[in-house]
């Protein structure tokens, strides 16, 4: 049969990598094809050749058997390919409907597109506020509003890179289940993700990526996620590191930020996992914690001290750092260099009117050694680096900075299992070494596996914080509905 698409040696280079490397393959009408790479492997830069986002150096694309020349996501989208990117190309000050009318072009009016947002939403179970701006919304909100625009075109081709990184468990599922769907009305769909177990249940067929090049296509219902996982890195992954310490004296109190929430305390050397769907009030506390946003003193306590009121700058004089969930623009600034990024954070690279930009080169240098990010040099744009690579030299830099507090959000989001397990045992290292960790993450497993205690927040409200191996994920599921009040867990808390 005529592949819906076929590409033939797609090179794309830039000034100091071979991003892709004369990589060929074929996608059938109706089939779901798995792309698998470590981050940094061209997954991303192949997408937008295909999406027309960027045009290749050499190579050739075949669309239903017609040779095509995809100079733009215009054209892409008169063949019938749609693309939802990893990192989201939404008008921040636009509300919902709004930014899905641009999207369909001028054939729908954002009246019309309110109307389809319910509608899709309710079918695939990605409902959102269609009156919602952009700008309110967590990044999982925002993802969803991605795939329903990508939806509302009846693609022929849908690229979904990196697709569930923020949705919960059940809007996973029926994203496969819609997906699945899709296909079987003959839509193909190129399924771009670092979950090699979400890989093994949706796709019958995988291309490993590594290093821009194809190193394997394979059925990956037939693999071990440890057998995939060394084609698409090249050896082993890491191991998770074990945890014993006994938690110390408490770090961090948080007395009660809104009606019906509780307090909290994070003690020296424990990691406590913050679990939630997105849009339950997840920014505000993460705000409230950063110093984002400024409360009474009393409100916030470090070892007894009130800091409630402080500047994020402040706080992290005193040791309290922070990762944000939006690394594009919130934990980077992307048009700058590493070095640059750097000596944003204010770590005693300047003093007294003169900036010690060799000092900050060397700290990042020590970032990208340590964690392994693959970039040319301190002195490379942030821009340069995949989404999982600046990532990583995020959770880095703060990480080399030796917090006595250390709040992350979402830490491993887009990180594909080597760069995420480098990461997971560096917030155990951290824990070991006396520093208090909260993380916050939709990631259940996750927070199950690096975590001492758990707790849940719905609705703006936090639920009791109980050991993680005395819950289920079954009843931290039930939790995130705030159906905590009546549960054996909490009441024991």
């Amino acid at each position: 049969m005529t592949p819906r698409l076929a590409l033939s040696g797609i090179t794309k280079t830039y000034p100091t990598v071979i991003a892709n490397d004369r990589i060929s393959l074929e996608v059938a009408a109706g089939e779901i094809l798995a792309i698998l790479g470590e981050n940094g492997a061209g997954k991303s830069t192949l997408m937008k050749v295909i999406a027309g986002a960027l045009r290749p150096d050499s190579g050739s694309i075949e669309f239903d058997g017609r040779a095509v020349a995809i100079h733009s996501p215009l054209a892409a989208r008169r063949l019938g390919i749609a693309m939802v990117h990893q990192q989201f190309a939404l008008f921040d000050s636009l509300t919902v409907a709004e930014n899905v009318a641009l999207g369909a072009g001028a054939s729908m009016s954002p009246a019309g597109s309110s109307n389809e947002v319910r509608e899709l939403g309710s079918r695939y179970g990605l409902v959102i506020d269609a009156h919602a701006h952009v700008h309110d919304l967590s990044l999982g909100e925002r993802q969803r509003v991605e795939i329903l625009r990508a939806l509302l075109a009846r693609p022929r081709l849908l690229i979904l890179d990196e697709p569930t990184s923020v949705l919960t468990h059940q809007a996973i599922e029926q994203l496969f289940a819609t997906l699945r769907l899709l296909a079987a009305d003959g839509t193909s769909v190129l399924f771009v993700s670092h979950k090699l177990d979400e890989i093994r249940r949706l796709a019958r067929r995988c291309t490993v990526l590594r290093a821009g090049r194809v190193v394997a296509t394979v059925d990956p219902a037939v693999e071990s996620e440890s057998s995939l996982a060394r084609m698409m890195i090249g050896a082993d992954p890491p191991q998770l590191a074990a945890h014993g310490r006994a938690p110390g004296d408490v770090q961090l109190e948080v007395d009660a930020l809104a009606d019906g929430s509780r307090a909290f305390a994070l003690r020296a050397g424990e990691i406590l996992g913050l679990a939630g769907i997105a849009g339950n009030g997840q920014r505000e506390l993460m705000s409230a914690l950063s110093g984002e946003r400024t409360l009474p003193r009393a409100a916030i306590r470090l070892d007894g001290r009130g800091i409630g009121d402080l500047n994020p700058r402040r706080r992290r004089a005193l040791g309290v750092r922070y990762v944000p969930e939006d690394r594009a623009g919130h934990g980077a600034v992307v048009e700058l260099t590493l070095t640059e990024n750097s000596l944003l954070t204010g770590d005693g690279f300047s003093r007294r009117g003169f900036v010690y930009q060799a000092q900050a080169a060397r700290y990042a240098e020590r970032v990208i050694e340590r964690f392994n990010v693959k970039a040319s040099g301190a002195a490379s744009p942030a821009a340069r680096l995949s989404g999982g690579n600046l990532q990583k030299f995020i959770v880095g830099r703060e990480i080399e900075g030796r917090p006595r507090v250390l709040i992350v959000d979402q830490p491993t989001w887009g990180l594909d299992v080597g760069a995420a397990a480098t990461i997971r045992n560096a917030l155990v290292a951290l824990r070991e070494q006396g520093t208090a960790v909260l993380i916050a993450s939709e990631e259940l497993d996750e927070l199950f596996a690096r975590c001492d205690r758990v707790m849940v927040i719905a609705n703006g409200r936090l639920s009791p914080a109980v050991p993680a191996n005395s819950i289920t994920v079954e009843e931290i599921g039930r939790w995130m509905a705030g159906l905590w009040h009546d549960s054996p867990s909490a009441l024991a808390a």
